[in-house]
């Protein structure tokens, strides 16, 4: 199980604007603010996104390697993959797939594929039978 994730990217007011608009359907938030001076020698500032108490993904401002890294975020169900596909989409994002079942994978696996301004590839998925 995964703890947290950081990506880097290259304008972080942006990136805050559009991350609290394509995950507020998904419950998840802009929850904390790391300051790097109180880590260790070049620990990187970070913006914390979350939810339930836990912050779990964390943007930093730096250099962007876009198509490295594809994140996908759990939906309780169809309604929030289709409502964070539509605001991720109203913030800026780049369609990768809109919402659909992924056959391919299983015909319980109903997701959404688009790309954030720096290019990473995020998925809004609501697996049926992990919930």
């Amino acid at each position: 199980m995964l703890d947290h994730v950081f990506i880097s990217v290259s304008n972080i007011a942006r990136s805050i604007a559009f991350y609290e608009a394509a995950l507020a359907s998904l419950g998840i938030v802009h929850a904390h603010d790391y300051d790097g001076k109180d880590g260790p020698p070049g620990h990187p500032d970070l913006k914390g996104f979350g939810a339930h108490g836990r912050v779990f993904f964390w943007l930093r401002e730096g250099v962007v390697e876009g198509r490295a890294a594809h994140v996908g975020f759990v939906a309780k169900g169809t309604a929030q993959v289709d409502a964070a596909f539509d605001a991720a989409m109203a913030a800026g994002a780049t369609e990768i797939h809109p919402p659909v079942l992924q056959l391919h994978y299983d015909p319980r696996y109903y997701a959404a594929q688009v790309r954030d301004p720096d290019g990473y590839g995020l998925e809004f998925v609501h697996k049926e039978w992990q919930h």
